[in-house]
């Protein structure tokens, strides 16, 4: 069940569900950033709700990029995501630990910071990006991103999120819900979403992993429509970097050849590649440079 998302509908087909246990995905971001439980929770929450939207896109290659930026410790949080299933992200600072003394949890919020932005852009494959931004709300993310959908796709929505983090700080459960209410609800429908006693969605995977048992609890009469399957997914590569160095003046590139090297960190995935004085002499051979 671990990184898979059933999209499903209910509510006599008045409602859209996208729910997805997201534990190996954040899980693979922990190891990759070496996260600490704060962090892991927020960029982990971020990827999630971004992996979500990627789904949403219909068509091919169709990319969504969320930033929040809060004015808190943990620095900007960027997260990228493909109609295909694929997601990667980053944050400011990976290694923050922090907690709320009255409750004990991990405090999300304060990390993030409450003076700044939720911003989405979408490329949309038009000659122009779509770009959307809503002020933070809370910095929990969850509350934010159902802030957005309202203000900016004018859908009411409603979006659980949550990283459990174990003692190790592995992750010990994740996962996601987004409920979108569709043209024609009623208001016997929003009656019924506004019942519903949703538990934190991270201890409800903790019990049990499986995303078709939890999707029936809420809605007995939930009808899947697609189970698709999302991974943390990087797509930097040599020849990619090699491609953005061509982009440099000369000037730049003698430098780095006069230098000896010079290393490229790929900040969704920490690889880090290096180029010496023969690639860059690679690299001025494809460009007639007369400057």
């Amino acid at each position: 069940m671990e990184n898979n998302v059933l999209i499903a509908t209910a509510l006599n087909e008045h409602a859209r569900i996208y729910l997805f246990n997201s534990r190996e995905m954040v899980e693979t971001a922990r190891k990759t950033f070496d996260l600490w439980p704060t962090s892991c929770a927020a960029l982990g929450r971020t990827l999630a709700v971004t992996a979500l939207m990627g789904l949403m896109q219909k068509d091919d290659n169709e990319v969504v990029t969320v930033t929040i930026n809060g004015g808190g410790s943990i620095g900007t949080i960027l997260c990228v995501a493909n109609s295909a299933g694929e997601v990667k992200g980053f944050c400011g600072d990976p290694h923050i630990y922090l907690k709320y003394n009255e409750s004990n949890k991990l405090a999300v919020g304060l990390a993030v910071g409450t003076n700044g932005y939720l911003k989405v852009t979408k490329n949309l494959k038009l000659k122009q990006n779509y770009t959307s931004q809503v002020d933070l709300q809370s910095g929990e993310i969850g509350d934010d991103f159902a802030y957005y959908f309202s203000v900016s796709e004018q859908v009411p929505t409603i979006v659980s999120v949550g990283v459990l983090v174990d003692t190790d700080y592995s992750v010990k459960s994740s996962g996601a819900m987004i409920i979108e209410l569709l043209p024609g609800h009623t208001e016997k429908d929003i009656e019924y979403l506004e019942n519903l006693k949703l538990k934190p969605i991270s201890s409800v995977f903790e019990e049990d992993p499986d995303i078709h048992h939890y999707l029936k609890s809420l809605f007995p009469d939930a009808e899947i429509l697609e189970e698709r399957y999302v991974k943390y997914h990087c797509d930097c590569s040599r020849e990619r970097f090699m491609a953005s160095l061509l982009t440099l003046p000369k000037s730049d590139l003698d430098e780095i050849a006069k230098e000896g090297h010079v290393e490229i960190h790929c900040e969704f995935c920490n690889k880090v590649y290096r180029f010496d004085k023969d690639d860059v002499a690679k690299i001025c051979s494809y460009v007639p440079y007369k400057r």
